[in-house]
């Protein structure tokens, strides 16, 4: 009995699809990123909140939520362009003329080192942000003894 080897369409398949995995567990890693950095920020304003009882808002254009919001959006639009690879690659190889292109990879890394860049605001900045003040007590607190 002889052993028969895969043939090389079937290794540009499966190829393909290894492609298409990292490319998922690439937009899987964004959005679960995304997510976390986004609590993570409404953590910290929450925990701000209580420790200066300050209710004011940050607006600024760059803050955690927004970037974990970009992130998830990210993740999303690489799961989508992914798809559209994969089956535009596999009709190439189908079809026997197979043409690399270069765009998708432009673009995604293009769009991570922004998202890369905007997030350093948020970790110089965030020393900034500790309060300088003591915190009050609270209105009801009534020191012991009295």
């Amino acid at each position: 009995m002889t052993k028969q080897g895969k043939s090389p369409r079937q290794r540009e398949h499966q190829a393909n699809e290894r492609t298409f995995l990292a490319w998922l567990r690439t937009s899987i890693s964004l959005i679960g990123f995304g997510l976390a950095i986004a609590r993570f920020g409404l953590f910290l304003r929450q925990s701000q909140t209580v420790t200066t009882q300050n209710l004011g808002q940050n607006y600024s254009l760059v803050n955690s939520e927004i970037l974990g919001i970009s992130l998830v959006i990210s993740g999303v639009i690489i799961v989508g362009l992914a798809a559209l690879r994969y089956n535009r690659v596999y009709w190439q190889i189908e079809q026997g003329n197979y043409q690399p292109s270069r765009f998708t990879i432009w673009l995604i890394s293009g769009v991570i080192a922004l998202l890369g860049i905007l997030s350093l605001p948020l970790v110089w900045g965030g020393r900034e942000s500790t309060p300088k003040t003591k915190p009050s007590q609270p209105s009801g607190y009534l020191p012991k003894g009295r």
